[in-house]
Protein backbone atom coordinates (compact mmCIF):
# COMPACT_ATOMS: atom_id res chain seq x y z
CA UNK A 1 0.00 0.00 0.00
CA UNK A 2 2.04 2.89 -1.06
CA UNK A 3 2.72 5.94 1.86
CA UNK A 4 3.08 9.17 1.26
CA UNK A 5 6.83 10.90 0.56
CA UNK A 6 7.35 14.40 1.29
CA UNK A 7 11.17 14.03 0.95
CA UNK A 8 12.50 13.73 -2.15
CA UNK A 9 11.73 17.11 -3.90
CA UNK A 10 8.21 15.95 -3.16
CA UNK A 11 8.50 12.27 -4.88
CA UNK A 12 5.29 10.53 -5.14
CA UNK A 13 4.74 7.42 -6.78
CA UNK A 14 1.53 6.90 -7.65
CA UNK A 15 2.03 10.30 -9.16
CA UNK A 16 5.26 9.51 -10.60
CA UNK A 17 3.60 6.09 -12.37
CA UNK A 18 0.46 7.75 -13.32
CA UNK A 19 2.59 10.43 -15.04
CA UNK A 20 5.54 8.46 -16.14
CA UNK A 21 7.91 10.73 -14.69
CA UNK A 22 10.66 9.08 -13.09
CA UNK A 23 12.06 9.18 -9.98
CA UNK A 24 14.55 11.37 -9.25
CA UNK A 25 18.00 9.88 -7.64
CA UNK A 26 17.87 10.23 -4.14
CA UNK A 27 14.43 8.82 -4.60
CA UNK A 28 16.19 5.71 -6.34
CA UNK A 29 18.33 5.52 -3.24
CA UNK A 30 15.18 4.58 -0.94
CA UNK A 31 14.40 0.99 -0.88
CA UNK A 32 10.86 1.64 0.39
CA UNK A 33 10.09 4.01 -1.89
CA UNK A 34 11.08 1.48 -4.85
CA UNK A 35 8.65 -0.75 -3.33
CA UNK A 36 5.87 1.13 -2.94
CA UNK A 37 6.71 2.74 -6.61
CA UNK A 38 6.27 -1.09 -8.26
CA UNK A 39 2.99 -1.82 -6.27
CA UNK A 40 1.34 1.48 -7.21
CA UNK A 41 2.60 0.69 -11.27
CA UNK A 42 1.04 -3.36 -10.69
CA UNK A 43 -2.49 -0.76 -9.25
CA UNK A 44 -2.08 1.55 -12.38
CA UNK A 45 -1.67 -1.51 -14.97
CA UNK A 46 -4.46 -3.52 -13.59
CA UNK A 47 -7.31 -0.07 -13.76
CA UNK A 48 -5.54 0.40 -17.31
CA UNK A 49 -6.10 -3.57 -18.36
CA UNK A 50 -10.01 -2.85 -16.59
CA UNK A 51 -10.56 0.17 -18.63
CA UNK A 52 -9.25 -1.51 -22.17
CA UNK A 53 -12.08 -4.42 -21.41
CA UNK A 54 -14.59 -1.64 -21.19
CA UNK A 55 -13.55 0.11 -24.07
CA UNK A 56 -13.71 -2.89 -25.95
CA UNK A 57 -17.01 -3.83 -24.65
CA UNK A 58 -18.32 -0.64 -25.79
CA UNK A 59 -16.53 -0.29 -29.46
CA UNK A 60 -17.76 -3.69 -30.08
CA UNK A 61 -21.14 -3.65 -32.89
CA UNK A 62 -24.31 -3.85 -31.74
CA UNK A 63 -25.91 -7.70 -31.78
CA UNK A 64 -28.12 -7.54 -34.73
CA UNK A 65 -31.79 -8.23 -33.63
CA UNK A 66 -33.91 -10.70 -33.81
CA UNK A 67 -36.35 -11.09 -36.72
CA UNK A 68 -39.70 -9.67 -35.45
CA UNK A 69 -42.76 -11.30 -36.18
CA UNK A 70 -44.95 -11.02 -38.90
CA UNK A 71 -47.90 -10.72 -37.56
CA UNK A 72 -46.50 -8.22 -34.70
CA UNK A 73 -44.12 -5.94 -35.94
CA UNK A 74 -42.84 -3.81 -33.33
CA UNK A 75 -39.61 -2.24 -34.64
CA UNK A 76 -39.76 0.88 -32.51
CA UNK A 77 -40.28 -1.12 -29.16
CA UNK A 78 -37.81 -3.61 -29.92
CA UNK A 79 -34.93 -0.85 -29.73
CA UNK A 80 -35.80 0.41 -26.76
CA UNK A 81 -34.38 -2.37 -24.48
CA UNK A 82 -31.19 -2.12 -26.82
CA UNK A 83 -30.93 1.61 -26.45
CA UNK A 84 -31.70 0.96 -22.35
CA UNK A 85 -28.94 -1.37 -22.01
CA UNK A 86 -26.22 0.27 -23.96
CA UNK A 87 -26.95 3.35 -21.73
CA UNK A 88 -26.93 1.17 -18.48
CA UNK A 89 -23.49 0.09 -19.54
CA UNK A 90 -22.13 3.24 -20.25
CA UNK A 91 -23.43 4.70 -16.76
CA UNK A 92 -21.39 1.30 -15.40
CA UNK A 93 -18.45 1.85 -17.00
CA UNK A 94 -18.78 5.49 -15.87
CA UNK A 95 -19.12 4.39 -12.38
CA UNK A 96 -16.07 1.69 -13.14
CA UNK A 97 -14.03 4.40 -13.88
CA UNK A 98 -14.04 7.15 -10.83
CA UNK A 99 -14.88 4.26 -8.51
CA UNK A 100 -10.91 2.74 -9.70
CA UNK A 101 -9.32 5.85 -9.51
CA UNK A 102 -10.99 6.69 -6.12
CA UNK A 103 -9.54 3.31 -5.28
CA UNK A 104 -6.38 4.68 -6.01
CA UNK A 105 -6.12 7.61 -4.28
CA UNK A 106 -7.15 6.21 -1.21
CA UNK A 107 -4.03 3.72 -1.98
CA UNK A 108 -2.00 6.40 -2.29
CA UNK A 109 -3.04 8.72 0.80
CA UNK A 110 -3.32 5.45 3.25
CA UNK A 111 -0.09 4.75 5.44
CA UNK A 112 0.64 2.63 8.66
CA UNK A 113 1.80 5.81 10.74
CA UNK A 114 -0.47 4.03 13.69
CA UNK A 115 0.63 0.89 15.00
CA UNK A 116 -2.74 0.83 16.86
CA UNK A 117 -4.47 0.98 13.45
CA UNK A 118 -2.53 -1.31 11.65
CA UNK A 119 -3.24 -3.90 14.55
CA UNK A 120 -6.70 -3.17 14.49
CA UNK A 121 -6.81 -3.72 10.46
CA UNK A 122 -4.97 -7.00 11.04
CA UNK A 123 -7.64 -8.09 13.29
CA UNK A 124 -10.38 -7.25 10.58
CA UNK A 125 -8.43 -9.54 8.12
CA UNK A 126 -7.57 -12.01 9.75
CA UNK A 127 -9.39 -14.97 7.47
CA UNK A 128 -6.54 -14.04 5.00
CA UNK A 129 -2.92 -14.81 5.87
CA UNK A 130 -2.27 -12.47 2.90
CA UNK A 131 -3.21 -9.56 4.68
CA UNK A 132 -1.24 -9.71 7.52
CA UNK A 133 0.99 -7.07 5.64
CA UNK A 134 -0.17 -4.47 8.65
CA UNK A 135 1.60 -7.03 11.21
CA UNK A 136 4.98 -6.55 9.90
CA UNK A 137 4.40 -2.62 9.65
CA UNK A 138 4.23 -3.38 13.60
CA UNK A 139 7.56 -3.10 15.56
CA UNK A 140 5.19 -5.14 18.46
CA UNK A 141 4.39 -7.90 16.27
CA UNK A 142 7.68 -8.57 14.75
CA UNK A 143 9.45 -8.44 18.91
CA UNK A 144 6.95 -11.26 19.89
CA UNK A 145 7.02 -13.29 16.34
CA UNK A 146 8.90 -16.56 16.89
CA UNK A 147 10.26 -16.69 13.20
CA UNK A 148 9.74 -14.42 10.49
CA UNK A 149 12.16 -15.12 7.29
CA UNK A 150 12.35 -15.44 3.75
CA UNK A 151 13.46 -18.58 1.16
CA UNK A 152 12.35 -21.38 -1.17
CA UNK A 153 9.96 -23.80 -0.12
CA UNK A 154 12.17 -27.53 -0.55
CA UNK A 155 9.70 -29.77 0.83
CA UNK A 156 6.21 -30.24 0.96
CA UNK A 157 4.93 -33.45 3.18
CA UNK A 158 1.28 -34.19 4.20
CA UNK A 159 1.59 -35.12 8.09
CA UNK A 160 0.45 -39.05 8.49
CA UNK A 161 -3.34 -39.51 10.23
CA UNK A 162 -3.52 -35.32 9.77
CA UNK A 163 -5.30 -32.67 7.49
CA UNK A 164 -1.59 -31.08 7.93
CA UNK A 165 1.01 -30.36 6.10
CA UNK A 166 5.21 -30.34 7.01
CA UNK A 167 6.41 -27.23 5.11
CA UNK A 168 10.32 -27.11 4.98
CA UNK A 169 11.55 -24.15 4.02
CA UNK A 170 15.16 -23.44 2.75
CA UNK A 171 16.18 -19.75 4.46
CA UNK A 172 17.70 -16.63 2.62
CA UNK A 173 16.87 -14.18 5.01
CA UNK A 174 16.17 -14.61 8.26
CA UNK A 175 14.72 -11.35 10.55
CA UNK A 176 13.43 -13.39 13.50
CA UNK A 177 15.49 -14.82 14.86
CA UNK A 178 18.40 -13.15 13.71
CA UNK A 179 20.92 -15.23 11.91
CA UNK A 180 23.80 -16.24 13.37
CA UNK A 181 27.44 -16.38 11.55
CA UNK A 182 28.53 -19.42 9.83
CA UNK A 183 31.90 -20.12 8.50
CA UNK A 184 30.63 -23.12 6.25
CA UNK A 185 27.91 -20.48 5.10
CA UNK A 186 25.44 -23.47 5.11
CA UNK A 187 21.88 -22.63 4.02
CA UNK A 188 19.08 -22.60 7.30
CA UNK A 189 16.10 -24.62 7.19
CA UNK A 190 13.08 -24.46 9.24
CA UNK A 191 10.15 -26.38 8.98
CA UNK A 192 6.58 -25.66 10.40
CA UNK A 193 3.48 -27.31 9.66
CA UNK A 194 -0.09 -25.83 7.92
CA UNK A 195 -3.47 -26.76 6.85
CA UNK A 196 -3.96 -28.03 3.66
CA UNK A 197 -7.06 -26.18 3.05
CA UNK A 198 -4.54 -23.14 4.52
CA UNK A 199 -4.52 -20.37 1.23
CA UNK A 200 -1.84 -19.58 -0.52
CA UNK A 201 -1.01 -22.80 -0.71
CA UNK A 202 3.13 -23.15 -0.07
CA UNK A 203 3.99 -25.63 -2.95
CA UNK A 204 7.59 -27.16 -3.66
CA UNK A 205 9.99 -24.47 -5.06
CA UNK A 206 7.70 -21.58 -4.13
CA UNK A 207 9.56 -18.13 -2.80
CA UNK A 208 7.87 -17.12 0.37
CA UNK A 209 7.77 -14.66 3.04
CA UNK A 210 6.21 -16.39 6.45
CA UNK A 211 5.75 -15.27 10.01
CA UNK A 212 5.10 -17.26 12.71
CA UNK A 213 3.92 -15.84 16.55
CA UNK A 214 5.28 -16.86 19.49
CA UNK A 215 3.96 -20.24 21.21
CA UNK A 216 2.21 -21.18 17.57
CA UNK A 217 2.67 -23.62 15.20
CA UNK A 218 1.34 -22.16 11.90
CA UNK A 219 2.01 -19.02 10.43
CA UNK A 220 -0.36 -16.29 10.30
CA UNK A 221 1.18 -14.28 7.52
CA UNK A 222 2.64 -15.93 4.56
CA UNK A 223 3.06 -14.24 1.48
CA UNK A 224 4.06 -15.90 -1.97
CA UNK A 225 6.18 -14.73 -5.19
CA UNK A 226 9.00 -11.39 -5.18
CA UNK A 227 6.04 -9.39 -6.14
CA UNK A 228 3.92 -9.29 -2.70
CA UNK A 229 7.01 -10.42 -0.92
CA UNK A 230 8.70 -7.06 -1.95
CA UNK A 231 6.82 -4.62 0.09
CA UNK A 232 6.55 -6.58 2.83
CA UNK A 233 10.02 -6.79 3.13
CA UNK A 234 10.06 -2.94 3.10
CA UNK A 235 7.60 -2.77 6.17
CA UNK A 236 9.86 -5.20 7.90
CA UNK A 237 13.10 -3.67 7.06
CA UNK A 238 11.71 -0.24 8.56
CA UNK A 239 10.23 -1.58 11.96
CA UNK A 240 12.77 -3.80 12.77
CA UNK A 241 15.20 -1.41 14.34
CA UNK A 242 11.98 -0.19 17.05
CA UNK A 243 11.16 -3.65 17.29
CA UNK A 244 14.72 -4.55 19.00
CA UNK A 245 14.09 -1.94 21.59
CA UNK A 246 10.66 -3.76 22.55
CA UNK A 247 10.40 -6.50 25.01
CA UNK A 248 7.28 -8.94 24.47
CA UNK A 249 5.42 -9.26 27.52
Amino acid sequence: MPAEHDGYDGADPLMSVITDEPLTEAARTDPVLLAEHRTAAADVALLRDQLGIIGRALGEPAAAPHPAPVRAPRPRRRRRPLALAFGTLAVACAGALVAGLGWLVVQAGSGHDDAGGASATSDSRSDSREAAGTLFGNPRYLACARLVAEGTVTDVQQVPGTEQERITLGVTRSYKPEPEPKPDKAEDTVTFVQDIDARPRLREGDRALVGIPRNAATPDAVFVGERKIAPERAWITRSLPESRTLSCA
